[in-house]
């Protein structure tokens, strides 16, 4: 999830204060027929009558998070006008464990939980490696995906023939800090009155530092340039200005290569989901809003 400074790690290991844990909601294990078993949270269909219509939101996670750790400090303010799903995407959190990792894969899950919960089309909204992940829900499923919301994102992460070594590092950095969760049990369920450190300390560390290290491979060979310009969908890109991972000048790119693709800037860097969500939060719910009620319009349906 960005650079290890970034990620507000500290050399110990510990969190440096993170956004605060406010109403975060409670999720469950489903199981997705013929792939495996997913910790899931759906805020349920909004009680605002004129947003019953829109499309609802499948939220992507980032490296080496779960759903809930990219996304509580957003849930809140996005449930109101908007049906929000997350879950822990494979070998993540509770999420599937197979014999392999791919983005494909990660795709096709988030199809199967839109199709467990009966949604036909819905906003994919996806956060650095979620980023990647609803690009290609979009590619292999393009009649289920009504939008896109792209954050911390890009086509690639280096140019033709280059080492990916920065998205490499950042690999392996993550993937000793998460050493840890090797055994440890699964992370727990927020309570009103947890410690918000420790509660997104439980939750970074229900994924083992091997899994993060090979889904980190996989990312590192993500390539969408030949195809991303082919969306024809309503989309937002959320660039993160500051961000040492993924610059701004690629995700700025990413943007200029979707038709009619809005942008919203937040100043902070890779971690600004959590470690900036007061200035995070306000982007994406401007960008969700903007995509969600263009794919409600007649216009947009394909």
């Amino acid at each position: 999830m960005g650079r290890f400074v970034d990620l507000g790690m500290r050399a110990t290991g510990r969190f440096a204060r993170v956004a605060p844990c406010v109403d975060v909601p409670t999720g469950s294990i489903v199981d997705l027929p013929g792939r495996g078993s997913t910790y899931l949270v759906d805020t349920g269909v909004p009680d605002r009558v004129a947003t019953r219509t829109r499309p609802p939101l499948i939220l992507l996670h980032a490296l080496a998070c779960t759903g809930l750790l990219t996304w509580y400090p957003a849930i809140t303010a996005l449930r109101s006008r908007h049906r929000v799903i997350t879950f822990d995407q494979r070998w993540h959190g509770q999420g599937i464990f197979s014999e392999r990792f791919t983005l494909e894969d990660c795709a096709d899950d988030a199809v199967a939980v839109a199709d467990l919960l009966g949604i036909d089309r819905f906003v994919a909204v996806g956060y650095s490696m979620g980023s990647l992940v609803a690009q290609l829900c979009w590619q292999r499923h393009p009649g289920r995906v009504a939008g896109v919301v792209l954050g911390a994102s890009t086509m690639r992460f280096v140019d033709s023939g280059r080492d990916p070594a920065a998205l490499r590092v950042v690999g392996d950095r993550v993937a000793r800090a998460a050493l840890t969760a090797a055994s440890v049990a699964p992370a727990a369920a927020w309570t009103p009155g947890v410690d918000d450190n420790a509660w997104a300390l439980s939750q970074f560390r229900s994924t083992t530092g091997r899994r993060v290290g090979a889904a980190a491979a996989q990312i590192s060979r993500f390539d969408s340039s030949a195809w991303i310009s082919r969306m024809n969908i309503p989309a937002a890109v959320v660039v993160t200005t500051k961000d040492r991972l993924i610059p701004a000048v690629r995700q700025r790119q990413l943007a200029r290569q979707i038709a009619d693709a809005t942008v919203y800037d937040v100043d902070a860097g890779h971690s600004a989901c959590v470690m900036r969500a007061e200035r995070f939060t306000p982007a994406v719910q401007a960008a969700c809003a903007s995509v969600s009620a263009r794919a409600a319009s007649p216009l947009a349906q394909h």
